[in-house]
């Protein structure tokens, strides 16, 4: 049997862009703390552009709870990880608050990010890069 507490509850989402997949907790606390894949978000993300992409659903919520924040983090990019891990907070956060759907929606934070690399295909070079044509 499970004996959590209210304050104890988390809320459990994924995020996705590219190939990389983030699956985010959200735990209501005291204090705010991102960790990601087990190190502090300063140590993981060595750029502040990172840092700041993969928190920004938190920003622009501009909630007064904080939240321990924890992802574990798989393939793609740092880029395509950090923006993953947004997408994972935006989920959890419109899970946790109904009303912020409309706010991180406008802001672009709930849609996935489809685009990922073609294939190569069969008599290409690449994708669609051809061989060079001769005429004789």
């Amino acid at each position: 049997m499970e004996t959590e507490t209210k304050t104890e509850r988390y809320i459990e989402t994924i995020g996705r862009r590219k190939t990389a997949a983030a699956r985010v907790r959200i735990t209501p606390g005291t204090k705010a703390s991102v960790t990601v894949n087990d190190l502090d978000i300063d140590t993981y993300f060595k750029t502040d552009e990172q840092k700041r992409v993969a928190v920004d659903a938190i920003t622009k919520a501009k909630l007064p709870v904080k939240f321990k924040i924890t992802a574990k983090v798989a393939g793609g990019g740092l880029s395509a990880q950090a923006e993953s891990v947004r997408h994972g907070i935006s989920r959890a956060l419109v899970e946790y608050d109904a009303e912020l759907r409309k706010k991180l929606k406008k802001a672009g934070f709930l849609k996935r990010d489809p685009r990922s690399k073609e294939r190569r295909k069969f008599g290409l070079k690449k994708a669609r890069k051809s061989p060079q044509w001769s005429k004789r």
